[in-house]
């Protein structure tokens, strides 16, 4: 393991309250004529880096909010890790749980059009030869919330999902409170068959997830369509809600508890987002802003949520139904936020906001930011 930042004294032997498991990856961007056609061809007038990764992006964005955020991750032992490495170093993530393997870095190749069209390609091992260690899965029992993308390689995702599982029984059993689980479809199922998170792993996660997060693309391929995931995900609310009432082994398959929990949003880009909390569906507009660029938005929004709904809601707030209610809709406010003041800039990490940031954007518009 090769920690990337100092936490200093008074955090020695504490665990991040938020760990996000995901990649920490290397963008190169190509700033093309045109995204090409089969047998065609494109011009880069611009050719850059970037730092990224979903899992990386989230921890940063949380950083950037002030929260305490951790990176469970896997790089490689080459120029790019090295480069992923020194730059997490200088953020205020903690890194103790990112482990350094003797392969190919992850990497992603993005191809931009003049009006903002993408196509992304990528490559390297490191990441897909992820196996949380005995420590990562000790720090998971002293931590807030345990976020993982689908990229995660199954066989990670499968540990950490058992893991939670096993944290969340013994908490039953002794009054403790475990980590809640975030789970982001962050890819659609032909991109993750056989690099990232099986379908059947995915199903277990969409029934023992407090948060379910899935975009416009990875949703219809996982579901069929979007309506089709709405109501798939709002009947699987249901049954465990259900359930609860019957079962005190139902109750323990999650950490969040109240009228309002599990919760999902299935997120349809510049068209706004769907909320499904307790079983019940409800549409939220995006905010309208000068869009540079959309990668990471997806990330950004987690990070929101994340941080309004994990982080910052009170148990209290969650067992009363009317405070519950309005707390769905004032994260879904503020996560749309970060989303879209992440657009207006380039790249997704240099755009991440500050909470001050987020809250003289939402006060612009209305909104207090509670």
């Amino acid at each position: 393991m090769t920690p990337v930042s100092d936490a200093g004294d008074d955090a020695e032997g504490c665990s991040p309250a938020i760990l996000s498991v995901g990649a920490a990856a290397i963008d190169e961007w190509y700033a093309v004529s045109n995204l090409p056609q089969p047998d065609g061809g494109a011009f880069a007038g611009e050719v850059t880096s970037a730092f990224g990764g979903v899992g990386a992006n989230v921890a940063v964005a949380l950083d950037r909010l002030g929260r305490d955020a951790g990176l469970v991750s896997r790089v490689g032992d080459d120029e790019y890790g090295r480069r992923a490495l020194a730059y997490l170093a200088e953020t205020g993530v903690d890194g103790t749980h990112v482990a350094v393997g003797d392969d190919a870095h992850t990497r992603s190749l993005i191809l931009r059009d003049p009006d903002g069209e993408r196509a992304i390609v990528t490559a390297g091992e490191s990441f897909r030869g992820l196996r949380p260690d005995d420590d990562a899965l000790a720090a998971m029992a002293d931590a807030d919330a345990v976020f993982l993308t689908a990229y995660a390689p199954d066989r990670a995702a499968r540990r950490i999902l058992d893991r939670v599982e096993s944290l969340r029984e013994s908490a039953a059993d002794s009054g403790g409170s475990p980590p809640a689980l975030i789970f982001d479809l962050s890819g659609s199922v032909e991109e993750l068959v056989g690099r990232g998170t099986e379908p059947a792993t995915i199903h277990r996660f969409l029934h023992r997830a407090d948060l379910f997060v899935a975009d416009g693309v990875a949703a219809p391929a996982f579901f069929g369509s979007a309506e089709a995931a709405v109501e798939r995900v709002a009947d699987a609310q249901r049954r465990l809600v259900a359930s609860e009432g019957e079962s005190d082994a139902a109750s323990a398959s999650r950490s969040r508890g109240g009228p309002t929990w599990p919760r999902a949003v299935l997120t349809h880009g510049a068209d706004g987002m769907t909320a499904v909390a307790g079983g019940e569906a409800t549409e939220f507009d995006a905010f309208d802003v000068e869009t540079v660029d959309t990668t990471g938005a997806g990330d950004a929004f987690t990070a929101g949520l994340i941080d309004r709904w994990i982080a910052g809601e009170s148990a209290e707030a969650s067992a009363d139904s009317s405070a519950a209610r309005d707390g769905v809709a004032s994260g879904v406010r503020f996560a749309a936020a970060v989303a879209a003041i992440n657009c207006t800039s380039r790249f997704t990490q240099p755009g991440l906001p500050t909470r001050s940031e987020v809250e003289s954007f939402l006060a612009e518009r209305g909104y207090d930011g509670d």
